[in-house]
């Protein structure tokens, strides 16, 4: 987060521009008719997209969780990639916080130690070492302090079961008004879209900002219908069965994604080997995508 804190708020967001172009790179969907190019390095797009979200064939889950998956053709290591999307009515699930740790305060959590009616698990936040990054609430109680950033952001649930997206520079008004009213929060970044934009640090070099360091992604974000909606990334070269290898994505290639997906504001979680991915279908199965590493905080969704 060291380089993020360096830049401001301006030149990250879209208020300057120093006009330095991506890494070449472009994302095609897999189609009846072939391969579509949907996302280019040289013609990045600010515009509200929705192009994945309807190309995505989404089955039914348990208590309003929707799921499907897309094949996508990168650059690089990313030459297959398997896109996996849920997205959550929330006025019709339980969202809390969960974590785990051993003996040693090393972290424990995975998408395993989910509760056994849980219909939706990822992978929260950020990490540093063994513990989250920036602010996390747990039960209504405070457990980290928030964290700055001007790419950084906080989803937040309240008692009521309302989610709220709040920007890092928003967060301490926010919980001085709120505090009583929040049962879980956490931040994560970068954030990859904003009020239906890409930030200017996502669609050109130059903003202190890895844009060319490729890895297996998540992701998670709100949209216009109210949605929660989460997706990571697998390899999809070998088989299922290396798809935790962390070839992947950079972050502005995943910024087009969740843009695509028809998401309103957006932002990363950790990925790489940390990214998991649990989702109960209509008849009750357990969907898993699984990481190698265990983290210490998970977002899990059960039915009201």
């Amino acid at each position: 987060m060291g380089v993020v804190l360096q830049a401001t708020v301006g030149s990250l967001l879209g208020a300057q521009s120093t006009s330095h172009a991506l890494p070449a790179s472009s994302l095609a969907l897999r189609t009846p008719s072939g391969w579509r190019t949907f996302w280019s390095a040289n013609a990045t797009t600010t515009a509200r997209d929705t192009s994945l979200a309807r190309a995505i064939h989404w089955r039914a889950g348990a208590s309003g969780v929707a799921w499907g998956e897309l094949d996508l053709a990168g650059s690089g290591e990313a030459w297959r990639t398997r896109l996996v999307v849920a997205r959550v009515d929330p006025s019709r699930v339980d969202i809390q916080l969960d974590t785990a740790f051993d003996a040693d305060h090393e972290p424990m959590w995975t998408v395993e130690h989910a509760p056994s009616d849980a219909v939706l698990a990822v992978n929260a936040g950020q990490f540093e070492v063994s513990m989250p990054w920036g602010w996390v609430v747990l039960r209504g109680e405070q457990w980290l302090s928030p964290g700055a950033g001007p790419l950084a952001a906080a989803l937040v649930g309240e008692r009521d079961g309302s989610v709220h997206w709040v920007r890092a520079a928003d967060v301490a008004a926010f919980r001085a008004a709120r505090a009583h009213d929040i049962r879980w929060a956490f931040q994560s970044y970068p954030i990859l879209v904003a009020d239906d934009t890409i930030p200017l640090a996502l669609r050109e070099a130059g903003h202190d900002l890895d844009v060319a360091h490729r890895d297996a992604r998540a992701a998670i974000c709100t949209d216009h219908a109210g949605r929660l909606v989460v997706a990571i990334t697998r390899f999809n070269a070998a088989g299922s069965a290396l798809g935790f290898v962390p070839f992947g994505l950079t972050s502005p290639e995943m910024a087009g994604v969740m843009a695509a997906l028809g998401c309103r504001d957006a932002m990363l979680l950790d990925g790489g080997i940390s990214a998991q991915l649990l989702v109960r279908d209509a008849d009750g199965v357990r969907q898993a995508w699984h990481g190698v590493r265990r983290v210490p905080v998970g977002l899990v969704m059960r039915p009201r």
